[in-house]
C-alpha cells in the first residue's frame, strides 16, 4: 500500500469519529447561583426570577446575620427604595402553598400568628442596620422583602431595613398582591417572585395594579 493511499485512509477514518463530535461548553459559562444571603437557610438564588427559599421558622426564629455581610441599597426615595439581592434575595414560607391559601394568608389574623417577637427581631436589627449602612436612629422598619400576607419568611434573608415614613409606598403593594392572590386572580408563587424581584413593578408584571 502507498503511503499517499494510507494518509486518505488514516484521515477518512478520522473524519468519521469526529463527525457526531460535540463542542463543551466552558465551565465558566454556567449559571451559578449566587451565594447565601443573611439567613439560616442558603437561598436558592440571589439574581432576578431565582427560585426563592423555602423555610421552615417558628414566629420566635429569624436567624442569625452572617459577620462582615456588606449590603447596598438601590434608589434614592421610599418609592425606589429597594434591598441587595445578594443579602435580601427573598424567602417564603414552605407551609403555606397555592393550595392552601384560603386556610393561611387569605385568614384573618395569620399574620398576628406568624409575625416575630420584637425580641426576636431586636436580636439581629443592628447587625442588619450596619449591613445596609444605614443608622439605627434612621426612620425605616426593618421589613419583610416578601411580606407576611404573601407568604413570606421570618428568615433573615427575608428581611431588610426599608428606610422612609409609615406606611410606606411598598405596602400598599403587597396589600393589592394579597387581593389579588386570595381572589385567585394571581398565583401564589407570582406574586412572591414579583415582588422578591421588584417591588416596585410588581403590580404591573402581575397584572394585580388593574
Amino acid at each position: 500500500m502507498t503511503t499517499i493511499r494510507k494518509t486518505l485512509i488514516v484521515c477518512a477514518a478520522v473524519a468519521a469519529l469526529c463527525a457526531g463530535c460535540k463542542s463543551t461548553p466552558l465551565s465558566g459559562a454556567q449559571n451559578t447561583p449566587s451565594g447565601s444571603a443573611a439567613g439560616t437557610s442558603a437561598p436558592a438564588g440571589g439574581g432576578a426570577n431565582a427560585p426563592l427559599a423555602r423555610t421552615r421558622l417558628a414566629p420566635s426564629q429569624v436567624g442569625t446575620v452572617p459577620a462582615n455581610l456588606h449590603c447596598r441599597m438601590s434608589g434614592n426615595a421610599p418609592t425606589t427604595y429597594r434591598p441587595d439581592p445578594s443579602c435580601t434575595p427573598g424567602a417564603v414560607q414552605d407551609a403555606v402553598t397555592q393550595s392552601n391559601i384560603d386556610s393561611t394568608i387569605c385568614t384573618t389574623g395569620y399574620t398576628t400568628k406568624i409575625r416575630p417577637a420584637v425580641s426576636a427581631t431586636d436580636r439581629i436589627k443592628h447587625a442588619l442596620y450596619s449591613a445596609y449602612g444605614v443608622p439605627d436612629s434612621t426612620k425605616s422598619e426593618l421589613d419583610h422583602l416578601v411580606s407576611l400576607e404573601l407568604g413570606g419568611s421570618n428568615d433573615t434573608a427575608n428581611l431588610w431595613p426599608e428606610p422612609g415614613p409609615l406606611p410606606n409606598p411598598k405596602d400598599s403593594v403587597e396589600n393589592a398582591l394579597h387581593k389579588a392572590v386570595c381572589a385567585h386572580k394571581v398565583t401564589l408563587a407570582a406574586a412572591q417572585q414579583a415582588i422578591a424581584t421588584n417591588w416596585t413593578t410588581a403590580l404591573a408584571v402581575t397584572g394585580a395594579g388593574k
